[in-house]
C-alpha cells in the first residue's frame, strides 16, 4: 500500500454506486450539529485525507486554479479511495449504498465477490465552506459490530484499550492504529475470538510512532468468504 497524503491518494476508477441507503444505524461519531460541521475537540475529527483545515483550503485553491484533483468533491471516490489507499483493504472495491444529505454523506462499501455484503458504511462531512468544500471521512455508522471504546475523539497513548459489540459467528477481531503520514500500521494486535448476538469484545493493542494530530483506529473480522469482511473506525487525538 503507498502512504496516502492529504490530497494525493488515487482514487479507484472501478467505483459503482447505489441508491439504496444504508438504514438505520447506530454512529460511532458525534451527530451533526446542524448544516455545517463542526471540527475540533469534542465535535468531528478530520479522519482522512485533509488533517487540518489549512489542507482542505489549500486543495480548494488549487482546484479552483487548475481542477486539481476533482475525485474530493465525490464522496463515494473518497470513501473507496479511503477504504482501499488508506487502509488497505484492496479487495473492498464497490460501493454498495449511497446517501447524500446536505453536507453529510453516508457510503456503504463491499467487497466485489458474490458474496461480498457492505463491509462498512463510511460517514463523510465536508471540510470547510463553499459549494467546493472537499469531503472528509470522520468515521463509520456501525449495526452488527462496533468500535466504541475508545471514545470518538478522545486522548490516547499506548498500549490502548479498544472494544465495542459484535453480532456473528467464529469471528477474529484484528486491530490497527493508522494515521495518514505512515503507510504502515503504528501497531496491530491480532486476534480476539468472537461471536453471538451483540456481544461485547475487548482487545489491547500497542502503538508506537504518533506524530498525527488524529489517529485511526480500526477493527476488521473476516476469514469466512474474504480476510476483510466487516470493519469498524473511530478516531482518537494525540494531543
Amino acid at each position: 500500500m503507498s502512504s496516502p497524503s492529504q490530497s494525493s491518494a488515487t482514487p479507484t476508477p472501478s467505483a459503482t454506486s447505489a441508491t439504496t441507503p444504508p438504514g438505520t444505524q447506530a454512529p460511532t461519531t458525534p451527530a451533526p450539529g446542524g448544516s455545517a460541521p463542526a471540527f475540533g475537540p469534542g465535535h468531528f475529527q478530520p479522519v482522512w485525507p485533509f488533517a487540518t483545515l489549512a489542507a482542505a483550503q489549500a486543495w480548494q485553491r488549487e482546484y479552483r486554479s487548475g481542477g486539481h484533483q476533482p475525485w474530493h468533491l465525490d464522496a463515494d471516490q473518497t470513501a473507496l479511495s479511503f477504504t482501499q489507499g488508506y487502509l488497505g483493504f484492496r479487495d473492498i472495491d464497490r460501493v454498495s449504498s449511497h446517501k447524500v444529505s446536505g453536507a453529510h454523506a453516508h457510503i456503504g462499501v463491499a467487497g466485489s465477490g458474490p458474496e461480498g455484503g457492505t463491509a462498512a458504511v463510511v460517514h463523510l462531512v465536508r471540510y470547510g465552506t463553499g459549494r467546493d468544500a472537499p469531503w472528509e471521512v470522520v468515521g463509520t455508522d456501525d449495526t452488527t459490530f462496533s468500535l466504541t471504546m475508545p471514545g470518538y475523539g478522545s486522548l490516547v497513548r499506548s498500549p490502548l484499550l479498544t472494544g465495542g459489540r459484535i453480532t456473528g459467528v467464529d469471528e477474529g477481531i484484528r486491530v490497527q492504529v493508522r494515521q495518514p503520514s505512515s503507510a504502515a500500521p503504528l501497531g496491530t494486535s491480532c486476534c480476539t475470538p468472537a461471536g453471538g448476538n451483540s456481544q461485547p469484545w475487548k482487545q489491547s493493542v500497542s502503538f508506537s510512532g504518533a506524530r498525527d494530530p488524529v489517529l485511526t483506529v480500526v477493527a476488521t473480522t473476516g476469514g469466512h468468504v474474504a480476510e476483510v469482511e466487516r470493519f469498524t473506525i473511530t478516531a482518537v487525538r494525540t494531543r
